[in-house]
């Protein structure tokens, strides 16, 4: 016992240490003392955010000539974490497997989803060196690189150029009719939305019609009014008068259900009914363009792998924009019956889209629960829509051109402001998911050259659910004003006349209803 010091004799009779709290805030702190402040920073940095870093193993590192080799590996990991936040990884699965196979990886693992096999490529995506090949790959100057931005048509420049041109003089007439109405009275506007209120307060059911001996799925109107056209799981697409609801045609091309329906700007009103007026998207992968004249389609537009979804014309006319479940949304040239661009950016379905009144920007989404907004102008995405929780089913702009809703599958409507790049507000419309919404764009705006506004322009907005109704908001400050009950099963999809007189709405039923004011004089 007289070659054992007191300092031995003190580490053989001490206690083993207990810990209280997280183990690695204790390292963190026991490091503080022994590192300088540089040392520090970083250990405290790796205790707070960062998983997967061994903490006892960069104790033994941090005595003697290890700790300068302990922090290279903490800020390797941030690197690499840094460089893996910035990669874009392909969506498609196709793709990801092949970018596997050229690092020599397996193309699956046991178990593994699509969405990890995704992360798998991108945790080797950011161990490259200088953007180049794997680090353990020789470097090679014919490997082929992954192509995140294609070089465009010269239909498609074309078409980004006429889109530029159209949508700048729009888009200053809007904003000179918003300045006027800043200088209404409040008093008036008051007046306007109370007068509002009370009409919303007096729709009720209108006419119900059976449709199809399936469900029907989508509507549109007419831009004059008078028409309605229906899409049904049939396959069908269907034109009826208005308000009468007698079936004037029945259109037959599709073989699958019908995703989405939609008129052009000017059918009805200056377009011939020779060309195409009206277009349609099914679950058998294509777009049909239809006149007025004939119940056989004028052309079919190919490309989508899988079920399209909603379409939509450009205000222009000249366009045609689809939601594919192949998770892109592509853009059509009506005129030369083609496509112009394909454009992923979603990880899932993409189901919906809208384009803006101006007709500079359009906004999809789908089962990813992420929308995002595209300037047709550049090709860009210029924001992303997150905060929903489940699938987007649903988008539509205001006629203010820069409030833009969102309906989903969390049984919410989200607004979003794209001037703050935000969410403003957030509705719990329905007590099950809602399947589509439409702002209303009824009356006659502000001139340029006075400033007298119908006040129902654009002040309100209706949604569809699967719990069966219709609920109508407030677009100023989103509070219920109406609920219509009617359809016996869940409520599909719906839209507003243009002249405001007519809502309608589509359901499982198989059938479509209006709703008007009862006190409506025809």
């Amino acid at each position: 016992m007289g070659d054992i010091n007191n300092t031995n004799i003190a580490k053989l009779m001490a206690k083993p240490r207990v810990h209280f709290g997280s183990i690695e805030e204790s390292e963190a702190k026991r490091f503080k003392h022994d590192n300088n402040n540089e040392q520090d920073a970083i250990i405290q940095a790796a205790s707070a955010g960062s998983s997967g870093i061994d903490f006892d193993a960069l104790a033994e590192l941090g005595q003697g000539s290890g700790a300068l080799q302990g922090n290279e590996q903490v800020l390797a990991e941030f690197e690499r974490r840094k460089r893996a936040r910035d990669l874009a990884v392909p969506t498609d699965d196709g793709r990801v497997r092949q970018r596997l196979r050229d690092f020599g990886e397996p193309q699956c693992l046991f178990g593994e989803g699509p969405g990890e096999r995704r992360d798998r490529l991108r945790y080797l995506l950011s161990q490259m060196a200088d953007g180049g090949k794997v680090e353990s790959e020789p470097e090679s100057e014919d490997e082929d690189e992954e192509e995140f931005f294609t070089p465009g048509s010269q239909e498609l420049l074309q078409a980004r150029q006429f889109i530029t041109t159209y949508s700048l003089p729009r888009a200053k007439e809007r904003l000179h009719k918003q300045k006027l109405e800043v200088e209404i009275p409040l008093t008036t506007l008051k007046m306007g939305r109370k007068e509002l209120q009370s009409k919303l307060q007096n729709i009720s059911g209108w006419s119900s019609q059976m449709a199809d001996d399936r469900p029907v799925s989508q509507c549109a109107f007419s831009p004059n009014s008078n028409l309605l056209l229906t899409g049904a799981w049939s396959g069908a697409v269907k034109l009826w008068s208005i308000p009468s609801c007698e079936l004037i045609t029945t259109l037959s091309g599709h073989e699958d259900r019908v995703g989405g329906v939609a008129f052009h700007p000017q059918s009805t009103l200056s377009l011939p009914s020779t060309v195409a007026n009206m277009a349609s998207s099914g679950g058998d992968g294509t777009v049909k363009l239809w006149s007025l004249d004939s119940p056989t389609p004028l052309a079919t537009l190919e490309g989508h792998v899988g079920r399209v979804a909603r379409i939509g014309f450009h205000p222009s006319g000249q366009y045609v924009g689809s939601a594919g479940f192949d998770g892109t949304w592509r853009l059509w040239d009506v005129v030369q019956q083609k496509e112009l661009l394909l454009q992923e950016g979603h990880s899932s379905e993409v189901f919906a889209l809208a384009f803006q009144e101006d007709g500079s920007l359009l906004a999809t989404a789908g089962f990813d629960c992420v929308g995002r907004l595209w300037d047709l102008r550049t090709g860009r995405s210029t924001m992303a829509l997150q905060g929903h929780i489940k699938d987007i089913l649903g988008l539509d702009w205001s006629v203010n051109g820069y409030h833009l809703a969102s309906a989903s599958a969390d049984n919410t409507v989200k607004i979003w402001d794209i001037r703050a790049l935000r969410n403003i507000y957030t509705i719990p419309a329905h007590g099950s998911l809602v399947s589509d919404l439409k702002f209303a764009k009824a009356g006659t705006p502000v001139t340029m050259d006075t400033t007298e506004r119908n006040p129902i322009y654009g002040s309100y907005l209706t949604t569809s659910s699967f719990d069966g109704s219709i609920k109508i908001f407030s677009a100023d400050d989103y509070r219920l004003v109406k609920t219509l009950d009617g359809h016996d099963g869940k409520c599909m999809g719906l839209d507003i006349s243009n002249d405001g007189r007519f809502i309608a709405s589509t359901g499982s039923d198989r059938t479509f209803k209006l709703w008007a004011d009862e006190n409506m004089v025809l």
